[in-house]
């Protein structure tokens, strides 16, 4: 998780608190903000942080569908990175994934196929018919960052692929439709795990989702599967949900060449929808709003 000793962003090599962090809420704040710092480490964020989220969560968004508008059969999944990444230049903002993590993740975004769970690595495989293609993109921009992730099917793909694509998105949009101030993070996982099993899938539970805005990851975990997480969900809290959804047994593994690929046990296919989120004072936003799908 990152938190504020962890590498900068930018580069500078300093620790972030010393660079890029924002500012901690002051003695002349609210009180629930430093009470969320200091209890669960979760930042609640105020109205210039949210501004600055809202416009890389946009961009990123943006970028998600630009890139899956590209995502045929034939296209590479690099030449999609390369697509992505030229995007990002031009709107003066980082991919998040490059170098990040250990061993540095070695390209802008993450592109997951068929069995691959997320943080697939885009290479010289074309698509092909039948092919279901999660794309997740994070971006950062003047700092804050905007996270999400959708599925593309190609050409005619099975009955199993479309049911675990559909399961996944209908998985995410209930979540959503539960959240405002009072709810528990536990709630998130109940939601996706009744409909997921009720429709034959698994949840995969080595994944979750988090905080993000001012950092990548950030307090707190959000935990698709059935959970005991209570921590209430207030006002100006930022983070994802990005249920995995798989067709087979919900247990994967990660790559032991590249450790970064996870995929199912079994082969069967997966899939994941993303948003980024912020918790308002009667319910949510979703900061990350697809254009298409």
């Amino acid at each position: 998780m990152f938190n504020r000793n962890s590498p900068c962003w930018c580069g500078s090599g300093k620790k972030w608190k010393k660079c890029h962090a924002p500012e901690l809420p002051t003695a002349t704040e609210d009180l629930l903000a430093k009470r969320y710092l200091k209890t669960y480490g979760i930042l609640l964020k105020n109205e210039k942080q949210i501004t600055g989220i809202r416009k890389a969560c946009h961009l990123a968004s943006h970028i998600l569908d630009e890139t899956c508008k590209k995502a045929i059969a034939g296209v590479t999944t690099q030449e999609l990175n390369d697509f992505a990444h030229k995007m990002h230049l031009e709107a003066k903002a980082i991919p998040a994934p490059l170098g990040y993590g250990e061993p540095p993740f070695p390209k802008s975004i993450c592109t997951s196929l068929n069995e691959v769970i997320c943080h697939g690595i885009p290479d010289n495989r074309p698509l092909q018919d039948g092919d279901i293609l999660n794309v997740d993109v994070t971006c950062i921009l003047d700092g804050f960052y905007g996270d999400c992730s959708r599925m593309v099917m190609i050409g005619q793909v099975s009955e199993e692929k479309k049911k675990v694509v559909a399961t996944s998105h209908e998985c995410l949009m209930r979540a959503i439709a539960i959240l405002k101030p009072g709810v528990l993070v536990c709630e998130v996982g109940k939601a996706i795990e009744d409909y997921a099993t009720s429709q034959g899938c698994s949840v995969v539970n080595l994944f979750v989702g988090h905080g993000v805005g001012v950092g990548f990851h950030e307090p707190p975990q959000v935990p698709h599967h059935y959970n005991t997480v209570k921590i209430p969900f207030v006002e100006g809290m930022t983070f994802t949900i990005e249920p995995m959804i798989n067709a087979g047994v919900r247990s994967g593994y990660i790559d032991s060449k590249d450790h970064w690929t996870a995929r199912t046990n079994d082969g069967k296919p997966s899939a994941q929808w993303e948003h980024t989120l912020l918790i308002t004072k009667t319910g949510c936003e979703i900061l990350t709003p697809w254009v298409n799908g």
